[in-house]
């Protein structure tokens, strides 16, 4: 099987947690052919990790950020370099269907957008109410055969008729509050971003929109040349841009597409909001536009794989159908914390907390929790394990913990002649101390977890597979990885913390039964091995409903026994095909594939070439 694996990043896989899933993805499921598809945000990044296997290759990649360069673009037959005006009108129509659905415009007769920025009635959205989610799939799906037709939709983006559509979608009656609100230099900060995010409407990835292959393609077989309209499905490890490419795959090529999240890029949007330096009404028009986004990528994909029940929950507050949600764990390698024995059942004393020290880790927070731990018990020490994070202000933060630690807890000696040492430590990864990551959490005998914002715990599930009992923030996917065999907490509550560590310190048995049931429940839902077993099993799933899209022959031309799966040819929901999102969608289901006609599905399935009577009878 040929997947089309397509990411969004700084390189060709993808960031933090989804960057290393997709690297074990693609070495572990030895049976299928992965074409890496890449949205990279860093003009320098590499083409993959090194050491890749033949049957994995990047396919393509485009930039996310500056100009997009001829040879990334999709340029028809006869192309212009300059939009003329029936081009222009066109864009104006589908992009105010656009731009209205996600400023809140409401959908009854809404030809303002269009007509202010033709006021002689050249353009204008279609007439008539229309949910917000069906005219935001309007607009971006004629912006994407307006990009197949002329090839000129980044500098139609870029033009003043689009801050002129956009402008007068934000002043129609029903906007929201923060649209209504933008000003001119709003509009145009927009306008820049959304020219960005809608950047694989241009792309040359799809094929040539007829079958998703050149006719040259066709006698040669170049995989290449068909992009994905030659695999034989689209895995997508994001949302945003990177999902909108595995749409247009759908669309043009009629490619099963499957979405997999370990992160929620909504949530990221707001989390971000105010950290970057943009304004209000920029940051509610472009979240808008990602749930505008996140709804329609949810509504087409054929399954839906949330990396937990945190991001599940925002997914289907997005509008994401439950039957097609399954929630599948990221997997972690095991291998390195085989060798770490059992906490041993003394009285040992030591508390570790592992991991990139920044400011939502709340360290200030455990360090005045942990001089309550000293004052129940007096022989207890803290380890902090970890380096600064990235930027100026993590640097910061730790030496501002260093400097707390050393108030707090002024260095003791036992005697007068002993130099004295501070309970708490910082060290890192490599130091003599904790030269590999398993030393880290050996070193303990309770594994402390005290962030106020967080996704899936990765340090939580590293300390359950070395068997560690552990003392935790309730933030993220904290209880649902912890399952009860770890102690939770509130997060921004040093007592309630202190207590938590304390009641573990004080209990070396009951430390031993959490650090057991910690290690099996880690060893059965979040192994490498679980996760590419549920993706194996998914494949096949997708494929075995799904009609056969490219015609599988051998190295003689012959047609290939068994490509066509049995499931395929039964009738009934087997073979049923979804719903055709656009005509080009209807021209690659075959008749055998169609559900019956009529409102209730009566009568006999007639094969295609069978002629019926006026009647409906036999002849």
């Amino acid at each position: 099987m040929r997947i089309g694996l397509l990411t969004e990043s700084g390189d060709t896989y993808a960031c933090g947690e989804t960057r290393a899933w997709c690297d074990r993805l693609v070495r572990g499921l030895t049976g299928h052919d992965f074409e890496l598809y890449a949205l990279c945000r860093d003009a320098s990044a590499q083409p993959g990790p090194a050491g890749l296997p033949k049957r994995v290759r990047v396919a393509r990649t485009a930039p996310l950020g500056g100009e997009l360069a001829d040879a990334d673009r999709w340029w028809p037959a006869g192309a212009k370099a300059r939009a003329g005006r029936r081009v222009r009108r066109r864009f104006a129509r589908h992009f105010a269907d656009l731009t209205a659905a996600f400023c809140g415009t409401p959908g009854d007769p809404a030809d303002e957008p269009a007509k202010a920025a033709y006021p002689r009635g050249t353009g204008g959205v279609s007439s008539g109410a229309q949910p917000q989610a069906d005219r935001f799939a309007a607009g971006l799906y004629g912006l994407a055969e307006l990009a197949r037709s002329d090839g000129l939709l980044p500098e139609l983006l870029r033009s003043e008729t689009a801050v002129r559509v956009l402008e007068a979608a934000c002043r129609a009656p029903g906007a929201t509050v923060a649209a209504r609100a933008a000003q001119v230099s709003d509009l145009l900060a927009v306008t820049e971003a959304l020219e960005i995010a809608l950047r694989p409407l241009s792309l040359d990835w799809y094929g040539d929109g007829e079958g998703g292959q050149h006719e040259g393609a066709r006698d040669a077989g170049c995989a290449d040349e068909r992009g994905l309209g030659g695999v034989d499905l689209c895995h997508v490890t994001s949302g945003g841009p990177a999902a909108l490419a595995g749409l247009l795959a759908k669309r043009f090529c009629n490619t099963p597409l499957l979405v997999t999240e370990y992160g929620v890029r909504l949530r990221e949007h707001y989390l971000a909001r105010g950290a970057a330096p943009l304004s209000t009404p920029v940051h509610a028009l472009l979240a808008a536009f990602e749930a505008a986004l996140a709804t329609e990528t949810y509504r087409v994909a054929d399954l839906i794989t949330p990396g937990n029940t945190r991001i599940r929950r925002w997914q289907e507050r997005c509008g994401a159908p439950r039957d097609r949600l399954r929630t599948v764990y990221p997997g972690m390698d095991a291998a390195p914390f085989a060798a770490v024995p059992d906490a041993a059942a003394d009285g040992s004393k030591t508390l570790v907390w592992v991991g990139t020290v920044e400011p939502e880790k709340d360290l200030i927070g455990l360090l005045h929790a942990f001089a309550r731990v000293r004052a129940a018990e007096p022989d207890a020490t803290l380890r902090i394990i970890g380096a600064p994070g990235e930027g100026p202000e993590s640097a910061a933060y730790l030496a501002h913990c260093r400097a707390l630690a050393a108030q707090l807890f002024p260095d003791e000696a036992a005697d007068a002649v002993t130099v004295g040492e501070n309970p708490v430590s910082f060290e890192e990864i490599g130091d003599p101390g904790v030269a590999r990551l398993a030393d880290a959490y050996e070193a303990g005998a309770v594994l402390v977890l005290s962030s106020v914002v967080g996704g899936f715990p990765r340090t939580l599930v590293e300390a359950m597979f070395c068997g560690r009992a552990t003392v935790s923030t309730d933030v993220g996917a904290v209880c649902e990885v912890i399952g009860g065999t770890g102690l939770v907490v509130p997060p921004r509550n040093p007592r309630a913390l202190a207590e938590a560590c304390t009641a573990l310190l004080s209990d070396p048995a009951r430390r031993a039964r959490l650090g057991a049931a910690a290690r099996a429940r880690a060893l059965e839902l979040f192994t490498v091995e679980q996760n590419i077993g549920a993706f194996r099993g998914i494949y096949l799933e997708l494929m075995a409903h799904t009609p056969l899209l490219h015609a599988e022959r051998d190295v003689d031309g012959a047609p290939r026994l068994f490509a066509r799966t049995a499931e395929s040819q039964l009738p009934g929901r087997w073979s049923a095909a979804r719903p055709a999102s656009g005509p080009q969608d209807r021209g690659h289901t075959p008749s055998w594939a169609r559900p019956p006609a009529g409102p209730d599905h009566a009568g006999p399935r007639v094969p295609a070439g069978v002629a019926r009577t006026r009647g409906g009878a036999d002849a």
